[in-house]
């Protein structure tokens, strides 16, 4: 028997905003909240007086329940350590810098694959091969840019893909091209991504097995202990299946598996089979229960859907991924076969699209404890806020994403115009009408370090305090509906509010999943918040990570 007795300091119990005093925890599980009620139950279980009894003093800190991310893709994120490191890369000459050391350092890889460069580094996101090529002529580069729906080629990898000036515009795709037809080197959506990873050769999987622990390993200094894999194929699945074979999964995973308009046909007996599987192994910290559709693509490649069109057309309404009712009838189809439904939903036709589809499967599948998601939600048209408390959908939105930073400024509101941009990111909003609202991170697009978002979506607030009051200060969440939306407002989404292993909460029977900073996060001011590290993230009841 294991037993942690927690003390001195504030312990946050969960979405009511209560807080108490002292915790126990007995074997994992959380077994008596308060000093009044963990004095009687250690007396009353011989324990008071036991040396095994781990006394831990918070020394003034705070405790709470740990983060969960309810939108993000740990493989991709973890694999972004594989290649060259162009992340932080400020502009295009040190983006190729960087490509041409690790290809000078890499002589044998055949494929050079790296991410995630900043899209905004170049007037309309629109970069060119040539550029690339000045670093690596004779190999394949193939870079993804922060919102992993584009990607930067030099001329080797677009001829390895035959992708030339005759190439036809791909379905749910853009190849931006030159002035003579001939393609730029970057390509937009999936519909012309494909056309790369059709001829790149697989990654090794005990690259992907690495690059998934290293994912853990990053979420797990930030509190995080639970992840939503928000695009999973079928690859991925057999690389969760490995890892939890081989006990490599050091926090817990939900798989969506991926829905594409273009095969959905044949579809439904692989996902069906992989969640059968995934199943199977009764691994605690695997499940495969959700299924991910795209509504549209990004605001910043004008993709996202819209209801009126972008500034720069009279008739460009974005992307509609699912054509008619085919994204109504596919929902349909996975709800009834008892998935989750998760919808990438970005611009407001999309979301209004994304609603539709939800509405339907209730009622063609009858009522039962569903939970849709609706991810991003970045643009709700006034009339549709209602409808997620109505439909019981949850919005997960990336709070960092609500500041006025580059990606904003440069790329997006020029594209929505002044008006449109400032009803983007509406949480305030979806509480306030009675919906859920949980956080994710959409990691690596942007960071995965919770107390980031925390900062953002408490002030709407860049980094350096603009604009005073917040950027669309109506939308601001207050401390504790936030730490709730990161929190048990994900254990909500995971359906881990009532499971037998239920976490989100600080309660008697919930899985000790828990966080501990050396300060309350509730009295920080957001530039503080933004930067407090974790001091002790708590999985069942076991310290996976302690600070230095």
């Amino acid at each position: 028997m294991t037993i942690s007795h927690f003390h001195n300091g504030t312990i946050w119990l969960g979405s009511a905003g209560e807080t108490s005093d002292a915790l126990l925890v007995v074997d994992g599980i959380v077994a008596a909240v308060g000093s009044a009620l963990v004095t009687d139950s250690l007396a009353e279980a011989s324990l008071a007086s036991r040396a095994d009894v781990e006394r831990v003093d918070l020394d003034g800190g705070f405790l709470m329940p740990a983060f969960g991310d309810g939108h993000a893709h740990p493989i991709f994120g973890g694999l972004e350590a594989e290649g060259p490191q162009v992340r932080s890369c400020p502009s295009v000459d040190e983006v190729v810098a960087e490509v041409r050391r690790f290809a000078a350092a890499n002589p044998d890889i055949e494929w050079i694959t790296g991410a995630s460069y900043d899209g905004s580094l170049v007037e309309g996101g629109l970069f060119d091969a040539r550029w690339l090529d000045e670093a690596v002529p004779d190999r394949p580069v193939v870079l993804r840019a922060w919102d992993y729906h584009t990607v930067w080629c030099n001329s080797r990898a677009l001829e390895l893909a035959d992708i030339t000036a005759e190439t036809p515009e791909p379905m749910l795709g853009e190849i931006p091209r030159r002035g003579d037809g001939s393609p730029l080197g970057t390509l937009r959506e999936w519909g012309a991504v494909d056309l790369v990873d059709a001829v790149r050769p697989p990654l090794d999987e005990t690259i992907r097995l690495r690059a998934l622990e290293c994912a853990a390993d990053y979420y797990l200094q930030r509190g995080v202990t639970w992840v939503q894999d928000a695009w999973v194929e079928p690859a991925d699945v057999d690389t969760y299946c490995k890892a939890s074979a081989q006990g490599r999964l050091k926090l817990r995973f939900n798989l969506a598996l991926y829905a594409d308009p273009r095969h959905f046909a044949h579809q439904m007996p692989d996902m069906i089979e992989a969640k059968q599987r995934v199943d199977a192994l009764a691994d605690p910290h695997l499940s495969a229960n959700t299924v991910k559709f795209f509504a549209d693509g990004v605001v910043e490649n004008e993709t996202g859907s819209l209801l009126n069109p972008y500034c720069s057309s009279l008739h460009n309404h974005g992307l509609r991924v699912w054509e008619g009712e085919t994204l109504a009838e596919a929902v349909r189809a996975v709800d009834a076969a008892g998935f989750q439904v998760h919808i990438h939903a970005i611009g407001d036709a999309a979301v209004r699209q994304a609603l539709d589809a939800i509405e339907s499967a209730i009622v063609a599948n009858g009522p039962r404890d569903r939970r849709p998601v609706i991810a991003h939600a970045q643009i709700v048209d006034s009339a549709d806020l209602a409808r997620f408390a109505e439909l019981g959908v949850i919005a997960n939105m990336q709070p960092l994403w609500a500041q006025l930073d580059d990606l904003m400024t440069v790329l997006t509101i020029p594209r929505l115009g002044e008006e449109r941009a400032a009803t983007q990111y509406r949480m305030r909003s979806i509480l306030d009408s009675g919906g859920d609202l949980s956080f994710g991170s959409d990691w690596p697009c942007t960071s995965g370090t919770p107390v980031e978002g925390l900062a953002i979506g408490t002030s709407r607030q860049n980094e350096q305090g603009e604009p005073t009051g917040g950027w669309t200060p109506e939308e601001i969440v207050d401390i504790d509906r936030a730490l709730d939306a990161y929190s048990t407002a994900v254990a909500h989404q995971a359906f881990a509010d009532h499971s037998p292993a239920a976490w989100g909460e600080i309660r008697p029977g919930a899985s000790a999943d828990l966080i501990r900073f050396d300060r309350d996060l509730r009295e920080l001011p957001p530039r503080e918040l933004a930067v407090m590290p974790v001091h002790t993230t708590y999985l069942g009841g076991v310290a996976v990570h302690s600070a230095p």
